[in-house]
């Protein structure tokens, strides 16, 4: 069973720890779409849009788009995670990859996604997670999963939604 799922949401939402467990879970390839930005030097914020470009993103998904049909073609199933802030990449994906797709968009208040942030070992920061929050939340895609309670719930929720495994 190949297929690709797409985990989107603001800053501190809660997008690689489920992306993580749901990898473990489905016995999947983990695409961190932030970390192919950073390894390949993309990951850098355009003053005029007050974001990264999504050219940067597509170029950062073109680097892994080889990887990942193999991985699929070979019948296993990649996750990726990242905010997806602009709507074509995830368009770029869907068109370039002719497998079946799940699209998960997290919901939390901004306050939540602050508050994680500031848990964390790397914050990013009040003003980024304003930003990347208000930028996540100009549109959905796909089914929405409210992550205000916990991992385990979102988790169950995804999972729910997927198709089962056949034995």
């Amino acid at each position: 069973m190949n297929y690709f799922i797409i985990i989107r949401g603001p800053l501190g939402s809660g997008k690689s720890t489920i992306s993580e467990k749901l990898a473990e879970n489905l016995d999947a390839k983990l695409i961190a779409i932030d970390e192919v930005l950073e390894n390949l030097k993309l990951d850098k914020v355009d003053e005029k849009e007050g974001c990264i470009p999504a050219i940067n993103f597509i170029k950062a998904s073109e680097s892994v788009l080889p990887e990942v049909k193999k991985t699929l073609q070979n019948g296993k199933i990649v996750i990726f995670d990242a905010c997806f802030y602009h709507k074509e990449v995830i368009e770029h994906l869907i068109q370039n990859l002719p497998f079946s797709y799940h699209i998960f968009t997290l919901k939390a208040p901004l306050e939540l996604c602050i508050k994680r942030d500031s848990e964390r070992n790397k914050t990013h920061g009040e003003g980024a997670a304003w930003a990347v929050h208000s930028l996540v939340s100009r549109f959905d895609y796909g089914k929405n999963i409210d992550v205000t309670g916990s991992i385990q719930d979102a988790l169950k929720d995804i999972l729910s939604d997927l198709p089962k495994p056949k034995n």
